[in-house]
């Protein structure tokens, strides 16, 4: 039975949408620089974990689908976080809007206080104030050190992810978000 489902998997990836292949490929050829360690994957499910917002509310990753998502995770203590962080800012500002957004989510043991004070001190103001107290997304979808950043399609699967920091205000990485909601047929709207 396993060999009947190993051959099953294989014709299903070899045979899977094509195009996508063929924008993955263009997508990978887009990096350079610390945007080389972004990988691309055939689209993976990803959890329903719940996560809390800084009022109280509460969302899935699926809270996000119909655009592209950049999700970070994050924590104060982080050093190479605090480097990156305004440059996420810098891409919300620039292409957040219908087609596109980040989403940062401070996992494990960050008080809203720092938080927002982590915030303040690096002149941030447009990113959400996503908190994952118990880790529970973080555990669910495989992150293991921080910064950790995915990219969810539309459809709310990831296809990308990146293990460190990069720097996400590089001509590279907006190429690649370009091309991302271009894909779409939209303009982005930041």
């Amino acid at each position: 039975m396993r060999l009947f489902l190993a051959v099953l998997y294989t014709a299903l990836s070899l045979t899977a949408n094509p195009a996508l292949a063929g924008d993955r490929a263009s997508l990978e050829a887009l990096r350079e620089g610390s945007m080389k360690k972004l990988l691309f994957s055939e689209p993976q499910p990803v959890s329903d974990a719940m996560f809390t917002h800084a009022d109280g509310g509460t969302f899935t990753l699926a809270s996000f689908d119909g655009k592209y998502v950049l999700v970070n995770f994050w924590a104060t203590w982080c050093a190479p976080c605090r480097k990156e962080m305004p440059m996420l800012a810098d891409l919300q500002t620039e292409f957040g809007g219908d087609t596109f957004e980040v989403v940062t989510i401070a996992t494990g043991r960050n008080d809203l206080t720092g938080i927002k004070r982590f915030f303040d001190e690096i002149d941030v103001d447009n990113l959400p104030l996503y908190l994952d107290p118990k880790q529970a997304l973080a555990r669910d979808m495989a992150v293991l050190g921080l910064p950790i950043t995915l990219i969810l399609d539309p459809e709310g699967q990831e296809i990308a992810r990146m293990r460190g920091d990069a720097e996400w205000n590089s001509e590279s990485a907006k190429a690649i978000i370009r091309a991302l909601i271009g894909a779409e047929g939209q303009e982005s709207s930041g």
